[in-house]
């Protein structure tokens, strides 16, 4: 569908800072645009940020192009599918009308699975499809294909990441791009388990006080999660998402299947969970193991 907004509605100093045929319809749907086509310091800054985080994830697409062809992709806690829409415009839009690529959004609120659903229609992007599911539903659910290649979860609160990194790991994901927030399943069993647990280890002064056990907490959950993708066969990159959402938890982890179990990394998760008290989330970080993706 073509914008219904002529280019002269916006200002000669933003031209640069938008790529050439992205929907500025859609902009203005997500507020990076004014009504009239004018951008703002705040979005101008948004729109910063939605290309920061385009460069991690156009790289992998690419590649899933290249070697197998049509892609999927699946966005968990799409929200108002922010990512999705940005992605399918400046990716998926420009792939021939042929090709069966298709991102999938997963929200459980019911309202903004019909906002996004109307909002891509009226686009004319055919290749969208939001689902009124929880992500531990949707690894179960019979609207998604077997296997996907592409998941993220950005901003996924507390276990909502670790279901996402399920729900890739039983479809044989090739990639995932994760941005975890609120961990605080973790940092609650370290206050239970401070005290007997962990005792003779002196490394627990490091979540001894509650502000350290919620911010070790966050840390330590990264770190599992890490580990158990790397038992799983996937290399895996951390780095920092900087100033997404404006928000502190900016970590970004990157994975790609590589092959292969890493018994080493299982054996130091294990260790760790050993030692930091953490037993009783064995069964959440020692997942099955999937069938190899082919």
């Amino acid at each position: 569908m073509k914008s219904t907004s002529p280019k002269k509605n916006i200002d000669n100093n933003d031209k640069h800072e938008i790529r050439p045929g992205q929907s500025l319809e859609l902009l203005k749907e997500l507020h990076i645009l004014t009504r009239d086509g004018k951008m703002n310091q705040d979005s101008r800054r948004k729109l910063k940020q939605v290309y920061h985080l385009y460069q991690f994830i156009e790289p992998l697409m690419q590649q899933v192009l290249e070697q197998k062809g049509p892609l999927s992709l699946v966005d968990h806690g799409a929200g108002k599918s922010y990512l999705g829409f940005i992605l399918y415009d400046l990716f998926f839009k420009a792939l021939s009308k042929d090709n069966a690529s298709c991102i999938y959004g997963i929200e459980t609120r019911d309202e903004l699975v019909a906002k996004s659903t109307e909002l891509a229609q009226r686009l004319g992007f055919q290749g969208m499809q939001f689902l009124n599911l929880s992500v531990a539903e949707s690894t179960k659910s019979t609207a998604l294909p077997a296997q996907i290649d592409i998941v993220t979860a950005l901003h996924a609160c507390n276990t909502a990441t670790d279901d996402a990194i399920d729900f890739a790991l039983k479809k044989k994901a090739k990639f995932m791009v994760l941005v975890p927030c609120c961990q605080a399943e973790v940092a609650a069993e370290l206050r239970k388990t401070k005290g007997d647990a962990v005792k003779n280890n002196p490394l627990s002064e490091m979540w001894r006080h509650p502000l350290h056990t919620r911010e070790f907490g966050s840390q330590i959950t990264n770190v599992l999660r890490c580990l158990q993708l790397e038992s799983h066969g996937y290399h895996v990159r951390v780095t920092e998402l900087v100033g997404w959402e404006h928000s502190m938890k900016n970590e970004l982890i990157i994975a790609e299947y590589k092959g292969n179990r890493n018994n080493k990394s299982a054996q130091r998760l294990s260790e760790i969970l050993n030692s930091t008290g953490l037993d009783n989330l064995r069964p959440r970080f020692f997942l099955p193991t999937p069938e190899s993706i082919s």
